[in-house]
């Protein structure tokens, strides 16, 4: 088969250049991936139903299309033959047209590779790229090969100018050595490429570090500050308790004491009252006693006070410990409450973007912070965490609390943002956020806002002006809502349904780039 017959057969029938990255389908027809996944979510995203664009045939899933190695290897491989039919410079010695890789000035002819190393293991003879005449190898004056070149002007010349007056004296090279200059300025420069790229390399490395030890700094200014404020809660709830512990101790010993003052007085009117009856006792006169003018109304005093000290409230010690220990549980459950708030408010200032998780046409920042669209494939391996389309998840997963972040978007751009379940799909057209039911999100397209979820489609009559959005998650309540922070803060969409799955921040963009802010 001709070239140009070869080389119809490698156009996509869709950008009608030679085959980037070609898929098949399940038709037989081949593509640039990049060209029918463009041309299906331009022309057929909605539907759900798509078809080949040379032979109509339609499929449901989109997970039929298979990249195509050998036609990948084909094309990479015309790619990197040089143009041969602009020379039409073919191999001397062979019986069918071979392209000539090399032509020599003294036998005057074209070799391919075969007879080339053929020809260099019987003599070294002065090569050059091929050609179809050698007369522009030979010097005008004296008719031969010319064999040297000078290095002062890099200009050639024959052994004749060599060896005559001419050029005596001069410093001359054959063309061997010349072509080894050469070969040493091209390794030369492709050192000094990569040189230029280690140092890049390295910059970057540094830059990386200065951000770690910077985050490093900042995470350890955090830490300390959020200890130091449970230290502090921690002793005023300590104070709190030991106060109302003294205060307690206090007012029983009070009760303890006045207590103790009674008993102790009325101890005193039972020894009075006791030697009074001792006296009566040993009287021996019994007259005496009869004739005590108050003997019944002394025994009756002595029964009540005793009565009285019977019936006394005797205070059975308790500090009122149950009522201590709920105030030190109650400190403590806000204590803990307070540190969960503000640990979860320190975390959600820093979702990062998992790249195990991009998708090839994506680029994501040094920083973890920013996705862009890419028309190249970024090469990344194909795992099954991996998104097929333009789309990422964030490596922080919620599945209780409250949490909130923004996000900042390019003009232009086409974006979908929101949550999904880890277990969300990863390939075909249901992977693409709100195309199915794992996953929530607000979308951005043709300056149109909408609502997506499990494919259905509401339409908000609102136009994002400030590139900002807001994104709340209530996993207890099931609430995801969508936020302008505009002045004033403007409501734009809530979900609300019942969490199963612990949750992804997801993002997905095909022009333009979103970054997160906090």
């Amino acid at each position: 088969m001709a070239c140009s017959d070869l080389r119809e057969e490698l156009d996509c029938s869709i950008c009608l250049e030679i085959y980037t990255d070609p898929i098949t389908l399940r038709c037989g027809h081949n593509f640039c991936r990049i060209c029918i996944e463009d041309y299906f979510l331009r022309t057929q995203e909605k539907t759900g139903v798509y078809s080949c664009p040379e032979c109509r045939e339609e499929f449901q899933d989109r997970s039929d299309m298979r990249k195509n190695k050998t036609l990948y290897n084909i094309a990479q491989h015309f790619l990197s033959i040089p143009d041969q039919e602009e020379t039409g410079i073919y191999c001397t010695y062979c019986d069918t047209p071979v392209p000539a890789v090399k032509t020599c000035l003294q036998c005057e002819t074209s070799m391919c590779d075969d007879h080339l190393r053929k020809h260099n293991k019987s003599v070294q003879h002065a090569l050059i790229p091929p050609t179809r005449s050698t007369r522009d190898g030979k010097r005008s004056i004296h008719k031969k090969i010319l064999a040297c070149s000078r290095t002062e002007d890099s200009s050639c010349i024959c052994e004749s100018c060599k060896l005559g007056g001419e050029h005596r004296g001069h410093q001359v090279e054959s063309p061997d050595e010349a072509s080894e200059k050469d070969k040493l300025k091209i390794i030369l420069e492709k050192l000094s490429a990569r040189r230029e790229e280690t140092e890049e390399r390295v910059q970057k490395l540094q830059e990386r570090r200065r951000e770690v030890q910077e985050k490093a700094a900042s995470v350890t200014e955090r830490a300390t500050d959020l200890f130091r404020e449970i230290r502090r809660q921690l002793e005023d709830l300590e104070k709190r308790v030991m106060t109302a512990i003294a205060n307690k101790e206090l007012q029983t010993l009070r009760s303890f004491s006045k207590l103790i003052q009674q008993l102790e007085v009325q101890k005193e009117k039972l020894s009075s009252k006791m030697n009074h009856i001792e006296e009566m006792c040993n009287n021996t006169d019994p007259m005496t006693i009869l004739q005590e003018p108050n003997r019944q109304e002394v025994l009756e005093d002595t029964l009540e006070d005793i009565e009285a000290r019977e019936e006394k409230r005797i205070h059975d010690g308790d500090l009122g410990e149950n009522q201590i220990f709920d105030t030190l549980t109650t400190g403590l459950s806000d204590i803990i409450s307070v540190v969960r708030q503000k640990i979860c408010a320190l975390r959600d200032s820093d979702i990062k973007l998992d790249i195990n998780t991009a998708g090839n046409r994506v680029v994501i920042s040094g920083d973890l912070k920013t996705v862009s669209w890419s028309e190249e494939n970024q090469g990344r391996a194909e795992t099954a965490e991996r998104f097929e389309y333009y789309q990422v998840l964030s490596t922080r997963r919620w599945s209780s609390g409250q949490h909130h972040w923004e996000v900042e978007t390019s003009d232009p751009v086409r974006w979908r943002l929101g949550l999904c379940y880890p277990s969300t799909t990863r390939k075909g057209g249901q992977s693409l956020f709100g195309n199915n039911a794992t996953s929530w999100c607000l979308r951005w397209c043709d300056n149109k806002l909408t609502a997506m979820y499990n494919g259905k489609v509401t339409h908000l009559p609102y136009r994002i002006s400030h590139r900002k959005i807001r994104i709340h998650l209530d996993y207890e309540a099931g609430q995801i809502s969508f936020f302008e922070p505009c002045d004033p803060i403007r409501h734009l969409h809530t979900f609300t349904t019942t969490f199963t799955e612990p949750l992804h921040a997801g993002f997905c963009v095909w022009t333009g780039w979103v970054r997160v802010l906090s």
